[in-house]
């Protein structure tokens, strides 16, 4: 495996969203290998890693990394699909006939959701009648959207595509973009872009998990190369208000460890932003998001609990237990190369997405198999490493239990279910 330090920016670059220079990183996972991108054993010379390292703008606030992989490598063509969590369409769901009733919206809406995968969200909206369009830049997840019937544009999403679709007579009653914001390198162009094609009396809303959550929770996992930015709201009201965008209104939500759902609209309609905006600004503030102190603090605690879970492994390991992890999200990646563990630790994982079936997790090379390979091998414990779907799993693995396995989580801490 080759070890690339100085690819794509530097430290000295400036901050995403105002420019500020950065200083010495406040995390550092040490070198990783991009964390979506599952080798087959023929492709293991050409893996690379690169540093993982977060940056805090002292001016904004915005958590980030360096760029060290071009967008085109990263998301024209992805191993995730939106569709495989039953959790998540249900949350898209909700999500639908709350905008449905809310806005109001009928036959001569549109919709369009930006990074719209496999049309999980979109097909809600389309049930009812309501025009729909997806832009996905992976062709391989946005033709399964297409053949759902969800037109799709297979594009990176920004100004240039925001104004084709506005020349076309196309403006959006509802702009949707959920866990795509931290993967955008250039925000600018991208939040450029929701402004000219949001309709004049539209609603934008953006999901995206909330970092003073990833620092409270200790959910450092959920920090790798495809993430380049790691965002509170105070910096995503800035972003917005830099195109004439306003924060009206936000929510919490409990999806992802902790995510916000901000709503955002064009300045011009003077809506006065709900009291929970402000509230949350000052809940930032008080959780110390933006403090240097905070973030090295949190960065000790994620050593701690590299020891514990190499404790607990080694441990079962010398018991002559066995251990089997439950899926292959991007966040395991970080986990399993942060703490070294390979297959001498955990001999495999099982994931429902037949694409990473016979692949490796990146970097330590464990072998991804179908979710059928735990019952054909009765592992002792089953470590979910999607830790945010650790209820759906683990009903989904009920029958586990007729042999004695237990469930494992890792985050906020090491837990035996």
């Amino acid at each position: 495996m080759s070890e690339e330090r100085d690819a794509g920016g530097s430290t000295e670059a400036g901050c995403r969203i105002c420019g500020a220079p950065l200083g010495a990183p406040v995390v550092d996972l040490g070198l990783s290998p991009l964390s979506d991108v599952f080798p087959a054993p023929a492709d293991l010379p050409r893996e690379r890693t690169f540093p993982l390292q977060v940056h805090l703008c002292g001016s904004c606030g915005l958590a980030q990394l360096r760029e060290f992989a071009n967008p085109d490598e990263l998301f024209t063509e992805y191993a995730y699909f939106s569709s495989f969590s039953q959790s998540w369409v249900d949350h898209a769901e909700r999500y639908a006939e709350a905008m449905i009733e809310q806005l109001g919206l009928g036959p001569d809406s549109l919709v369009v959701e930006v990074a719209s995968n496999d049309g999980y969200l979109l097909q809600h909206f389309r049930d009812r009648a309501i025009a729909v369009l997806g832009v996905e830049p992976a062709a391989n997840v946005a033709a399964v959207a297409v053949e759902h019937g969800i037109p799709t544009l297979v594009r990176f999403f920004g100004v240039e595509v925001a104004g084709e679709l506005v020349a076309e007579g196309r403006r959006a009653d509802l702009i949707a973009g959920n866990n795509v914001l931290a993967q955008v390198p250039d925000l600018h162009d991208f939040v450029a872009g929701l402004a000219v094609l949001l309709a004049p009396d539209g609603l934008l809303t953006l999901e995206f998990p909330h970092v003073l959550r990833l620092l409270e929770r200790n959910q450092f996992d959920t920090i790798y190369h495809e993430h380049f930015s790691y965002f509170a709201l105070a910096p995503v009201a800035e972003l917005l208000s830099r195109h004439g965008l306003a924060v009206v209104d936000v929510e919490e939500l409990a999806t992802h460890g902790g995510s916000l759902r901000v709503h955002a609209r064009g300045r011009g309609q003077a809506v006065e932003p709900t009291p929970r905006v402000e509230a949350l600004l000052d809940a930032e503030r008080r959780g110390g998001v933006f403090e240097r102190a905070t973030w090295l603090a949190f960065a000790e605690g994620i050593d701690a609990l590299r020891r514990e879970t190499l404790a607990f492994l080694e441990t079962a390991r010398r018991e002559g237990r066995t251990v089997a992890g439950y899926g292959a999200p991007g966040k395991a990646t970080t986990f399993l190369n942060y703490c070294g563990i390979g297959p001498e630790l955990l001999p495999y994982t099982v994931d429902r997405n037949p694409y990473k079936h016979g692949r490796l997790m990146p970097g330590t090379h464990n072998p991804i198999h179908p979710v059928e390979h735990i019952a054909e091998t009765r592992p002792d414990y089953i470590w979910i490493l999607p830790w945010n779907l650790r209820d759906e799993i683990a009903a989904q693995l009920a029958d586990a239990r007729s042999w004695g396995a237990r469930f494992v989580v890792a985050v906020p801490r090491l837990e035996i279910i």
